[in-house]
């Protein structure tokens, strides 16, 4: 392994201790790593994938066991979220104003979520209606597919802002979403027969290195005003990555 393979090791470690110590699976952050050491686009979105579904995996089954989980709000989102992430999978994103918007989006939601650390946890108001999930589910796969990312990084601000689960609860939520969704968008991807680096597999171990480091901090270890922390993090950095690259 070369010293440039070495390095992007590293920074795929870190990138997914840090996205899994949440609840996500890293994929915004792998994004940009492979856009600033000069990863082939084609290989770009594959690649995020399949890294997402390892760590995702770590994840939600750290969650779960922790009892940091909901099926009541997983169960829609998920069903809904599933075909419309392959389809969005099997598609080629073009245009230089989505991902701008996007990062706008993003940076809004950090900078939301930031604005309420010192404010007690709300107490969750009740399930939403299931065409509010089933809706939210479609948009969010869709979109998880089309980009290359599990679909978290817009799922953990949603229901933060509406108060339908624990802080906690969301991170267990939004790594199963982002597992299954990563799946369904990967299948689709590889219907356009996309090529893959052959330094992956080392990619793959450090990805599982900072998974399960993350998730074992941020399911057990880490407070709830310390995730959000995190997670306002998180979507900065991923806000930053989508304006910049």
């Amino acid at each position: 392994m070369s010293l440039q393979e070495g390095i992007f090791a590293l920074l795929i470690l870190v990138a997914a201790l840090l996205y899994s110590s949440v609840g996500h699976g890293g994929a915004s952050g792998y994004l940009a790593v492979m856009a600033l050491m000069g990863v082939a686009p084609v290989e770009m979105r594959p690649v995020a994938l399949s890294l997402n579904i390892l760590v995702a995996m770590i994840a939600t089954f750290k969650y779960y066991r922790a009892g940091a989980f909901s099926w009541r709000l997983f169960w829609p989102l998920a069903i809904a979220s599933i075909p419309c992430a392959y389809i969005g999978g099997t598609l080629t994103l073009s245009g230089h104003l989505y991902k701008p918007v996007l990062g706008v989006v993003l940076i809004y939601s950090a900078w939301h979520i930031f604005r309420t650390l010192r404010e007690p946890e709300l107490p969750v108001v009740e399930r939403p209606a299931l065409w509010v999930l089933l809706s939210a589910g479609s948009v969010l796969g869709f979109l998880s597919g089309l980009t290359g990312v599990g679909g978290g990084i817009f799922l953990s601000p949603l229901i933060l802002y509406y108060r339908w689960a624990k802080v906690k609860t969301v991170s267990g939520i939004a790594a199963a979403f982002i597992f299954v969704n990563s799946i369904a968008a990967l299948t689709g991807v590889a219907k356009l027969a996309p090529t893959l680096p052959s330094a992956l597999p080392y990619w793959a171990v450090a990805a599982v290195m900072g998974g399960l480091i993350g998730a074992e901090y941020g399911s057990k270890r880490l407070g709830n005003p310390v995730i959000k922390k995190l997670l306002s993090l998180v979507l900065l950095i991923a806000g930053m990555k989508m304006i910049a690259v």
